[in-house]
């Protein structure tokens, strides 16, 4: 009589934690890596710009005025001679100042406001609602004029205007993600052991709203960076000398005709930023989400 020999188990899959899953989609995401190398670059030579611009920013040449790309000036010289290459590498300093500062002020602002309305609702909700539906009712760039008017021009001013217009949406987005996730399981048994309402935003809601608010802030800083610079460009943002992408625009419409470096270089600056944050938005929400693929 043969033995019977017991079936060997089946092998388990390794569990996966959250973050080594989200490495393993967002390695997938190819064109977000590239812009995410990218902009990883781009902080870089921000940081090192002293070390890496060839010439001051403002250092003028009067010798080599609107000359065109040349091994002395890589992208040319602009209407005082000074060496457009090196300006917008210190600009790189002040485009991402404005878009990450901008957007992480109305980022904290909007989530705070987004759990406490989802958490609590009633007026509190209502209230806090209807405000951001009045901020809605404005164009980001027309809000964005409307606090340079009260607050004045100047580059600390534009982090304060468009970190107005980033609130509601970070508000709204907070909020949906609020109402869903409390009416979870493990929220109302924190409830009912007694822990405050403080620690379960903190530590139960905050951190499942997360992932929409990553994906929505990548994005968010490319149109902060783009906002910025059309306020500059109008001469409600930085102002000359600043060598601040939009602001380089605005001095160097006037010798396009006859020049077109001044204003080629710096707005293939600031449309190539846009694109790569754009990218890697795209990216990280693939990655953390991967059901919107099918949207």
């Amino acid at each position: 009589m043969s033995a019977v020999v017991p079936a060997a188990p089946a092998a388990s899959r390794p569990v996966r934690s959250p973050f080594r899953e989200f490495l393993r989609r967002f390695r997938r995401e190819r064109q977000a890596i590239a812009a995410g190398v990218f902009l990883l670059a781009l902080v870089l030579m921000a940081v090192f710009a002293p070390l890496l611009a060839p010439y001051a920013p403002a250092q003028p040449d009067y010798m080599h005025i609107l000359e065109g790309p040349s091994a002395a000036h890589w992208a040319g010289t602009d209407a005082y001679g000074r060496d457009i290459f090196s300006r917008i590498i210190w600009g790189s300093r002040i485009s991402l100042s404005v878009g990450f500062l901008s957007v992480t002020l109305g980022g904290i602002i909007g989530v705070v406001l987004g759990l406490i309305s989802g958490f609590y609702g009633g007026w509190l909700d209502s209230l806090i609602m209807r405000v951001c539906d009045v901020l809605f009712a404005f164009p980001g760039i027309l809000l964005a004029i409307g606090v340079i008017a009260i607050l004045g021009p100047g580059i600390y001013n534009v982090i304060y205007a468009v970190a107005v217009f980033s609130v509601p949406v970070f508000a709204r987005l907070v909020r949906g993600s609020t109402l869903a996730l409390k009416q979870a399981v493990y929220v109302d048994a924190a409830r009912a052991i007694g822990v405050r309402d403080r620690l379960i935003m903190l530590r139960h809601l905050l951190p499942g709203t997360m992932p929409s608010v990553i994906v929505y802030f990548s994005m968010r800083v490319g149109t902060a960076i783009l906002t910025a610079a059309s306020l500059s460009f109008i001469g409600l943002g930085a102002q000359p000398p600043s060598p601040e992408w939009g602001a380089m625009l605005a001095d160097g419409r006037s010798y396009i005709g006859i020049a077109s470096q001044v204003t080629l270089f710096p707005g293939l600056a600031i449309f190539v930023t846009v694109l790569a944050f754009n990218m890697l938005g795209d990216g990280l929400r693939d990655a953390l989400d991967p059901k919107l693929r099918k949207l």
